[in-house]
């Protein structure tokens, strides 16, 4: 049973490593999900004004038809 120890622990190593790894991506991952998020918010106000003028552009024409 004593031999069993160290490859349960080196196993138990592995896994931890593992997992390290995994939570470091998702982090990461995060992060840049969320300065994309920022990011898409903060254009919004923008995109949200060019669609008004466009309508607004739109009705001119429909109009002058």
């Amino acid at each position: 049973m004593q031999a069993d120890l160290p490859l349960q622990g080196d196993m138990l190593e592995r896994r931890l490593v593992e997992l390290e790894t995994r939570l470091a991506f998702q982090e990461h991952s995060l992060g840049e999900m969320s300065e994309a998020l920022a990011d898409a918010r903060a254009e919004n106000p923008r995109t949200s004004l060019l669609l008004r003028h466009m309508v607004e552009e739109l009705g001119k024409v429909r109009t002058s038809l």
